[in-house]
């Protein structure tokens, strides 16, 4: 994926965007990318907290934006990977503090001055002014779905909304899948979901409880190199394929389960 400034996004909240940006952006700098992972989530941030790096914050995004700081000031700097940085959001300035001009400035001064490699912007749920602005800056977009009828039907509105802002690197994250409930045919394929959104996919993370228990002590998955089969090694897959690398991915037979019904919902045929 050549884009250097990518947005995570979903529509739908509670699918994983802030846990998969956390990661990819850990595995990426892990692997020697200066990397950047930016909250957007204005008022409600929690990336800081996913990274275990809430107590080390000073200023924000907001406090970029309006001037009260330089950029440096409020990168917050990740003391496990040297290369892994955070410009965390604030907590108590509404969603119209933000701006898609400050927006678009910033992440180039990450890019051209400070050196990054990549910039993965987590944006907030929904497709308004939050959504707007993260989308913004952004030159490629990794779309977080779960497999289940909503949270695919929220990333169909999604993808048409990165589409119309001309974003050309659309990829898929299908999170939290369960080989035993698709087995069943209780659960999507992702073969299913791939077929309905029509974008490329980049990765296929299992239900893994490791990662609630990584998320409530602050420290990513994708730095425990010794999960190699769980959600964790496959971020580290993520990033791989995000740079460049040719990384097999996990069978992906169609099963029976509801596909035809869902065609219609999407009104396929």
């Amino acid at each position: 994926m050549n884009a250097r400034a990518i947005v995570v996004t979903s529509g739908k909240g509670g699918v994983g965007k802030t846990t998969t940006t956390a990661n990819v952006g850990a595995a990426l700098a892990r692997q020697g990318e200066k990397v950047c992972v930016i909250d957007t989530d204005v008022g409600l941030r929690n990336l800081d907290v996913v990274m275990g790096l809430e107590g080390r914050v000073v200023f924000d995004l907001i406090d970029v934006f309006e001037g009260r700081c330089k950029l440096r000031q409020a990168l917050v700097r990740d003391k496990r990977v040297e290369t892994l940085h955070l410009l965390p959001a604030s907590q108590t300035k509404d969603k119209s503090a933000l701006s898609e001009a400050r927006m678009k400035e910033t992440v180039r001064l990450l890019v051209d001055e400070e050196g990054f490699d990549r910039v993965l912007i987590d944006s907030p749920a929904g497709i308004e002014s939050g959504f707007q602005t993260a989308a913004s800056a952004a030159e490629g977009a990794l779309v977080v779905v779960n497999p289940e009828v909503s949270s695919v039907r929220d990333a169909d509105r999604i993808i048409g909304l990165l589409e119309a802002r001309e974003i050309q690197e659309v990829r898929l994250v299908v999170n939290r899948i369960r080989p035993e409930m698709v087995k069943r045919g209780d659960m999507l394929e992702v073969e299913d979901v791939l077929d309905i959104l029509g974008v490329k996919l980049i990765g296929i993370v299992p239900e893994d409880e490791r990662i609630l228990v990584s998320t409530n002590v602050g420290s990513p998955a994708a730095l425990d190199e010794s999960s190699r089969n769980g959600a964790g090694g496959a971020f580290r897959d993520i990033a791989k394929r995000l740079r460049g690398e040719d990384v097999p991915y996990a069978s992906l037979q169609a099963s029976s389960g509801f596909l035809t019904g869902l065609r219609r919902l999407f009104g396929g045929s």
